[in-house]
């Protein structure tokens, strides 16, 4: 067992590396597919253009693709004295179930980052807007706090405005901000996925940004098969790690949904999965944790199926993976669900031993990042030999950017 203090006590200034402004991609390439795709094979790296990423999948193999949509997230006010205060969702609070959240009409409440906070003591925030041709009073209220925001009371007075229309029709789409630039009218296609479904992110699985229709096209006829799961992706995504070993760094909690059909398809895989992003990667090896859970306590509610950040690192554990995918499937089948629905704030970093995931598609991630970490724990700590040929080879760097195959 890896002594989990080993982990705890990384330093994040190891995982440091030059990263100019210039190899930061602030706009995709014209065609999604015609990024480069740098291949990491068992030590040996080259690359490839991303339309030939099939060449490169084993005929058999079962791909995981995260199918959440990223939601127009910033919102803006104007308050009576000028200042502009940005709201910007972040979960839904009440009612908390994302779909549910978005169909509401009337009001709903939500955990919000708030810029420009101080100008905004109290009082109701409003503005009128205009939504498929009704027009509708727009308002904000601050009605307290939680752990990682605001909690804003949203009300609108045209009961027929749900309130996915209302901010698809006001808000803006929340691009990283590291791309130092407003959001444009491309964004609202380009920083999507093709096979983006499920609304509820505020940043995209960027490691799916590559793929266009012919390039899944590809995959079905060489035989991949392919599912889907939903990560939401939070704003901590883009927390820094600001503490000097990555003990002192709390992971944010994101909220998924693996489906049965999912779960079974896995087990004929032997758990064995080419996770697309760094968001599949969390909620496959997350799995492994919750059917230990479920192998323990058979009647576990679903907040105790949260997966704590520390989790995989503080004691051995000893059931097979197929074991414990089974747990979760006996699990939805007593319920009567079709669906896992659970939380995980798991950290993945060097001394984290992989249960399911086997290939990684992923992009090129920000320098002493948690999804370095990520990287560097799937490669067995050779993150440096990949990022140090794409850097020299002219790689384009971050959510815009290129994308790379690994299989440690």
């Amino acid at each position: 067992m890896t002594n989990p203090n080993d982990t705890k006590n990384i330093s994040i200034s190891d995982y440091d590396y030059p990263l100019p402004d210039s190899r930061i991609a602030k706009f995709p390439l014209a065609r999604r597919d015609q990024s480069k795709l740098l291949l990491y094979n068992k030590g040996v790296v080259s690359e490839d253009v991303f339309a030939n990423l099939p060449n490169h999948i084993p005929a058999g193999s079962l791909m995981v693709f995260n199918n959440t949509k990223v939601i127009m997230a910033r919102l803006l006010f104007r308050k009576t004295t000028g200042a502009l205060i940005e709201v910007f969702l972040l979960e839904p609070l009440k009612p908390a179930d994302y779909q549910v959240a978005f169909q509401v009409s009337g009001q709903c409440e939500w955990c919000c980052l708030v810029g420009n906070l101080k100008k905004w003591k109290e009082g109701t925030l409003e503005r009128e807007v205009e939504v498929n041709g009704k027009k509708t009073r727009f308002t904000a209220q601050r009605v307290g706090e939680t752990k990682t925001g605001q909690r804003v009371l949203f009300g609108w007075d045209h009961p027929e405005v749900s309130f996915a229309e209302l901010i698809d029709a006001v808000g803006e789409l929340p691009i990283p901000p590291y791309l130092n630039r407003k959001s444009e009218e491309s964004d609202k296609t380009t920083y999507q996925t093709v096979y983006s479904k499920i609304k509820g992110s505020v940043a995209a699985p960027t490691a799916g940004l590559h793929f266009t229709k012919e390039v899944l096209q590809a995959l079905d006829a060489k035989g991949v098969e392919r599912e889907e799961l939903t990560l939401h992706v939070g704003a901590g995504t883009f927390k820094p790690v600001k503490s000097a070993h990555i003990e002192g760094h709390e992971m944010h909690s994101e909220h998924y949904r693996v489906g049965r059909d999912t779960l079974l398809k896995l087990l004929k895989h032997h758990c064995e999965a080419v996770a697309v992003g760094t968001t599949s990667v969390r909620t496959l090896e997350s799995l492994y944790y919750v059917g230990v859970k479920l192998h323990e306590n058979p009647d576990a509610s679903p907040e105790q199926l949260h997966v704590r950040q520390w989790e995989p690192y503080e004691r051995e554990y000893h059931l097979s993976v197929e074991e414990a995918i089974g747990e979760i499937v006996a699990y939805l089948d007593r319920n009567g669900e079709q669906a896992l629905h659970a939380s995980t704030q798991i950290i993945i970093a060097p001394g984290y031993e992989y249960k399911i995931v086997k290939r990684l598609v992923t992009n090129f991630h920000q320098p002493k990042s948690t999804l370095l970490l990520l990287v560097s724990a799937f490669v067995k700590g050779d993150w440096r030999k990949i990022y140090d040929y794409a850097l020299s080879h002219d790689f384009r760097f971050l959510s815009y950017g290129d994308s790379s195959l690994l299989e440690p």
